[in-house]
Parts: structure tokens; C-alpha cells; sequence
């Protein structure tokens, strides 16, 4: 084998090229799973999916369930394609050439411009556009290319069907807030699920304000406010119905996920 020699210049420049550091690349995003905290998905990757890394998460009877964001950013599309493609769809930028787009949804709870951050619902699970049944479509891209899924750091299982269970949100910052009214002044009965069926486990004195972690559907209760079939998680397996409480709503609140 020849040897190869080089001068002195040369080696130098070799050198000066080999210490001059790169530009570090920006750092993503910590995701996390697109639905309220401690629910669980079905999440299902396929290397025939348009495009390849998109996730494709169900569960039962997940039509109208709320989807939130993944990561905090500012909404930078909120479209309807109608019966083709992605249907209805929300994209996310995320700062650094990260975005997240959330599709098939069956309506939206965002607009354009919006900063979200997480756990905020961005809109629901639908079968619109070219969709054969309910599901959320979910990507992250960078620069415009879709890349591998990761939540939490970790990378999404490819290819096949994995359980995820979500901690987006589990920081309480997509709380709601009301005030316990049963103009009778006696307390309100804590259950320990959503419904009249379910076993007492305290009680909330009249005019106290409640924390709501989220809400859900149970036993329709005719109370101050109307008739209601809403109930609010206000601590680890106690519930209280939604018709005894002010929140300022008529149904369910804002930004607050379901049970």
C-alpha cells in the first residue's frame, strides 16, 4: 500500500476542521400521548401508512372523545377537507420545525393563532375525510417530514399495535373550577363514581368552591342547575354531579378533559 503524505499546512487545516464544533441540533419537544391523562390508546403503526410514521390510535366507542395537545405551541391550522384526506384536521407548531397534526376529527375546540399547551382539548376523535371508521391520525414532523413518533423521549412501538397510557395534562394545569350550590344549604353527596349508584364517600358543604379534574357521563340528575347527566372528578375517585355546581357553562366545560 503507497503511503500518502501531507504537509504541514495541510495537517493543519485537517485539525482546524476536525475542532471546530457543529451547530447543535434543536432539541424536540418533550411529546406526550394525545389524549387526557390516565386515559389508555390502542395506538397502531404500519409501514403502509400514508405517511409511514403515523400513529393511528382507537379505543372503544372513542367517537367524540376529546384529543388534546401533545406538546404546547400555537395552532397554525385548523382545516376541513371535507370527505377526502385527512377530513378535519389541526396542525401545531411547535417551535424549532416541529409540528403535530391531529386528523379525522369529528369537530374542533381551537382556532387559528390559539397557544395551547398540555392537556388542552384541540378538538374531538371523528371518521372524516378518507377515514373507514372513528380514529385519531396522529404525526409529528420536523421541517415538514414526517419522523418516528416518540412520547416522553421514548420512541412509538414500529410497526405494529402498542397501549399507550397518557400524562398529558396529569399536572392538574387543565382544571376547571365551581362552586357547589344546593340552595338548600345541606351538602352535596360525594360518590365514588360517576352516578347516584355508586357508594357515598363524603360529603362538600353548600357554597364551597371544587376543583374539577375532569368530567364525565353517568346518571342524569335534576338539580339547581337544570337537568344533567354530567358528573365532576373533584379528587381521586370522588364525583360530584355537575347539576349542583356553577361553572359558568351550560354542559361541559372548555378545556377540561373527560373521565
Amino acid at each position: 500500500m503507497r503511503k500518502r503524505w501531507f504537509s504541514l499546512a495541510a495537517v493543519g487545516a485537517v485539525l482546524a476542521a476536525t475542532l471546530v464544533p457543529a451547530t447543535p441540533a434543536m432539541a424536540a419537544p418533550t411529546f406526550k400521548v394525545p389524549f387526557p391523562c390516565n386515559q389508555s390508546w390502542s395506538g397502531q403503526t404500519r409501514s403502509d401508512h400514508s405517511p409511514a410514521y403515523a400513529i393511528d390510535f382507537n379505543r372503544t366507542d372513542d367517537l367524540g372523545d376529546p384529543v388534546v395537545a401533545s406538546a404546547p405551541g400555537t395552532v397554525d391550522r385548523v382545516t376541513d377537507l371535507g370527505g377526502t384526506s385527512y377530513g378535519k384536521y389541526v396542525r401545531i407548531d411547535h417551535g424549532n420545525g416541529y409540528t403535530t397534526y391531529y386528523a379525522h376529527l369529528s369537530g374542533f375546540n381551537v382556532s387559528v393563532g390559539q397557544t395551547v399547551g398540555y392537556g388542552r382539548v384541540i378538538g374531538y376523535v371523528g371518521s372524516t375525510g378518507g377515514s373507514t371508521g372513528p380514529h385519531l391520525h396522529y404525526e409529528q414532523r420536523l421541517n415538514g417530514n414526517d419522523v418516528q413518533v416518540r412520547f416522553n423521549g421514548a420512541l412509538a412501538l414500529y410497526w405494529g399495535t402498542k397501549t399507550y397510557t397518557s400524562d398529558n395534562g396529569c399536572s392538574g394545569a387543565n382544571t376547571g373550577e365551581g362552586t357547589v350550590n344546593t340552595t338548600s344549604g345541606v351538602s352535596l353527596t360525594v360518590r365514588s363514581g360517576p352516578g347516584t349508584g355508586y357508594s357515598a364517600v363524603g360529603s362538600v358543604a353548600d357554597g364551597a368552591k371544587v376543583t374539577i379534574y375532569c368530567q364525565t357521563s353517568g346518571t342524569t340528575v335534576t338539580g339547581t342547575y337544570g337537568t344533567s347527566s354530567i358528573w365532576d372528578r373533584i379528587g381521586s375517585g370522588r364525583y360530584i354531579s355537575d347539576a349542583y355546581v356553577y361553572t359558568g357553562y351550560d354542559g361541559y366545560i372548555p378545556g377540561v378533559p373527560r373521565c
